[in-house]
């Protein structure tokens, strides 16, 4: 056995690189010409095959380094017989997407496999679904080896969200994404009647060198906004929304929200506005049960929740996150407060657990902290409506003898039109309005 270095072959004109991924680890048995690292340049991604057979003694290289010509690599242990020198050529990202595509159907429900492990010889025609066939994969950042990995399994990597560095695609960000297609409901047309199909035929996002025009800054979407940024494409697509507006009078409401925390000020309970239109949305939606639904998977009945669970968009550093206040129609106002100040404060911090993020049956988003007269918020699927909040302001309102100045608030429902028409709508708005006017009406 004959220990030897294996060393970065000519890379052409660069001088340094970066790792952006390591392929192999010590006690590894590698192949002639297997891939070890993926670099990058300014210019494209690289894969560094190996020259020689054996088992990795050390690796030099980690994530990260910038490596050039001549750089060490590993070190690998090889026989005599395997010590035929190989001069390996870097395969560049350009290279190997050059390649054919393979549309190639998986079982319906299975996992997604290593292209090395995948037998397609299995797959049965009669339960496959296909993933779409991928036009270009030039845009999206992902190593040769990923886009290899994509290529044959029919992937479209622009369509992938990235989890890596610098939003760099992996491999488990495609396997997530064929799990996704592979459990979305399938229908002859590819879309099924709840919205859960992928048969939109629209034109690919346009590509620009932005730096021609000017300096530009490249910033990396938070993880929150990654996860959430598809979730709310596919909801505003698939979503037929209508967005009803309307005002409430709150002027009694907010003098009876001041006096009520000052009476409150020792026990360290703060009422918020949004408290009392979380109590008083339950109001209208005992009223209103078809607010308080879903439609189902074949989009042909309507689940009607006995239960209701209020998400509210809680702003933190890195985004919105929605936690949800359960049984708000058993809490009383003050235990609505504080559990929504623990869960934005746990929010802010990153340390809400996934379940304080589910079971939601209506939601809440309030921008009246910030400003703005109205806006159209994106319903949150599976819920069927949202309901908005913009800044109250003082107006002139007419009582039938003289203007007043009143106290108005903003109100703004995105519905799905599927389950409910203009008119429920109006009257839903209409009643949780004069529910806000006059909170007694929460008591019948």
């Amino acid at each position: 056995m004959t220990t030897i270095d294996i060393k970065v072959p000519d890379i052409g004109d660069f001088k340094e690189v970066e790792v952006i991924e390591v392929m192999v680890k010590a006690g590894d048995t590698i192949k002639l010409d297997q891939s070890l690292l993926t670099v990058e340049s300014d210019k494209a991604s690289m894969e560094i095959p190996s020259s020689h057979a054996g088992v990795v003694k050390e690796v030099k290289a980690k994530l990260g380094d910038k490596i050039a010509e001549g750089s060490i690599i590993l070190v690998l242990e090889v026989s005599d017989a395997d010590n035929a020198v190989s001069t390996p050529t870097p395969v560049t990202t350009e290279e190997q997407t050059s390649s054919p595509t393979a549309n190639v159907s998986l079982a319906s429900g299975s996992e997604a496999q290593h292209p090395s492990s995948q037998n397609t010889d299995t797959v049965q025609p009669s339960t496959t679904q296909h993933i779409a066939t991928p036009s270009s994969n030039n845009k999206a950042h992902a190593s040769p080896s990923i886009r290899k990995f994509a290529r044959e399994l029919g992937v479209d990597l622009n369509r992938v969200a990235g989890s890596g560095p610098k939003a760099r695609i992996t491999i488990s960000d495609v396997q997530n994404f064929v799990k996704g297609v592979m459990q979305a409901p399938a229908s002859p047309n590819a879309s099924s009647a709840n919205g859960t199909g992928n048969g939109l035929n629209v034109l690919a996002w346009p590509s620009l060198d932005f730096s021609k025009f000017g300096a530009t800054e490249t910033v990396a979407l938070s993880r929150i906004k990654k996860l959430s940024g598809p979730n709310l494409h596919r909801n505003w697509v698939m979503i037929p929304h209508v967005t009803q507006f309307d005002e409430s009078d709150i002027t009694e409401l907010e003098e009876f929200r001041k006096s009520s925390n000052a009476a409150l000020a020792k026990s360290g309970v703060k009422l918020t506005m949004l408290a009392f239109v979380i109590k008083a949305s339950v109001t209208a939606l005992k009223k209103f049960n078809a607010f308080n639904s879903s439609l189902d998977a074949a989009g042909e009945n309507l689940i009607i929740k006995q239960y209701y669970n209020i998400g509210f968009a809680a702003d933190t550093p890195n985004g919105l996150v929605v936690p949800v206040i359960k049984q708000a129609d058993q809490k009383s106002l003050s235990q609505i407060a504080n559990e929504m100040s623990e869960l934005s404060a746990q929010a802010r911090e990153g340390k809400l657990k996934p379940t304080d993020m589910q079971g939601a049956t209506f939601t809440i988003s309030s921008l009246g902290g910030i400003g703005g007269t109205a806006f159209t918020p994106i319903i949150n699927a599976p819920e069927v409506a949202i309901l908005g909040l913009s800044k109250s302001s003082i107006k002139p309102i007419w009582d039938g003898a003289q203007f007043e100045p009143r106290l108005m608030l903003p109100l703004s429902l995105s519905y799905d039109h599927r389950v409910i028409d203009g008119a429920m709508a109006a009257r839903f708005t209409a009643y949780l309005a004069e529910v806000l006017t006059d909170l007694r009406k929460t008591l019948l």
